[in-house]
């Protein structure tokens, strides 16, 4: 069973859109929660293919979009809304991810046959990895966790001190969506929130905080996040498990769109290892 674009509404808060992928049998299932990246969303490329292979293995997998990834409730692909966008930070997607949680685990939830709530997975890639560590680090409803090209820190992808100052006096800078070539808006509150709760958004200190199973995957050939990145992140918890994918990029051969019905072969890879360590 697939239910598409459902509609989480928050009050004082912007709505979040979601997805789950399930075998509609009534018998309950781990849950498997996927955060996606900077300048992603749910719908991303081979996403659904990756759902549906969850699903086919007795998982409940849900996706969502953060609220203020630049979609919208109309249109959740790609970036309508750089409004939105720009006012997005790292504290606003714990609090999207926390509200998730709570609406599969409450006790109204329409697909609460299906789930077991004492098996709960988060999977986050690349930004959302880092997400996924700080939340699974804070939450102990999460019982394993799965980083795919997860970046290993925040505070160093802010930029230099020159422009961070240039930053705070123009109130906003853009960086370039390559396909899209939309000039995509971050306010400066993105960077104040960060100091503001630069302890708690600590990737490092999350990991070492962590006290369940931890895969980590990453792709040796990863420009955006490199393989050093997974490295950090394996050495900072001795229970963890790391994986490298050999001639593969930061989406493990995926792309936008995905015309296939197929994964690219280092994507499966990627979601056959994961759902192995789950199962």
């Amino acid at each position: 069973m697939i239910t598409k674009n459902q509609i989480l509404h928050r009050k004082n808060n912007k709505p979040i859109v979601w997805d789950a992928y399930f075998k509609s049998d009534g018998v309950k299932k781990p849950i498997v929660i996927f955060c996606h990246g900077y300048k992603g969303f749910k719908d991303w490329g081979s996403w659904d293919l990756v759902a549906k292979t969850f699903s086919n293995q007795n998982l409940f997998f849900v996706k969502f979009n953060f609220s203020h990834n630049g979609g919208t409730i109309d249109n959740p692909i790609d970036f309508p809304d750089l409004k939105a966008f720009s006012e997005n930070n790292y504290t606003k997607e714990l609090i999207d991810l926390d509200d998730i949680l709570n609406l599969i685990l409450s006790e109204n939830f329409k697909h609460k046959n299906e789930i077991d709530i004492s098996n709960i997975t988060l999977i986050g890639h690349s930004r959302g990895g880092g997400i996924s560590i700080i939340k699974a680090s804070e939450d102990q409803r999460i019982t394993k966790l799965i980083t795919w090209a997860s970046v290993s820190d925040y505070g160093s992808r802010f930029g230099s001190s020159i422009e961070i100052i240039e930053w705070q006096e123009n109130g906003v800078k853009y960086v370039l969506n390559g396909r899209t070539k939309q000039k995509m808006p971050h306010l400066y509150q993105f960077y104040e929130d960060f100091q503001i709760n630069r302890e708690r958004l600590n990737i490092e200190h999350s990991v070492k905080k962590l006290e369940i199973p931890f895969l980590i995957i990453h792709a040796k050939g990863d420009s955006s996040v490199t393989i050093k990145e997974a490295d950090s992140l394996n050495s900072w918890n001795s229970k963890s498990e790391l994986l490298k994918i050999e001639d593969s990029n930061h989406v493990f051969g995926a792309s936008h769109p995905w015309g296939k019905d197929k994964l690219p072969e280092n994507l499966k890879s990627v979601v056959e290892k994961s759902i192995e360590f789950i199962t």
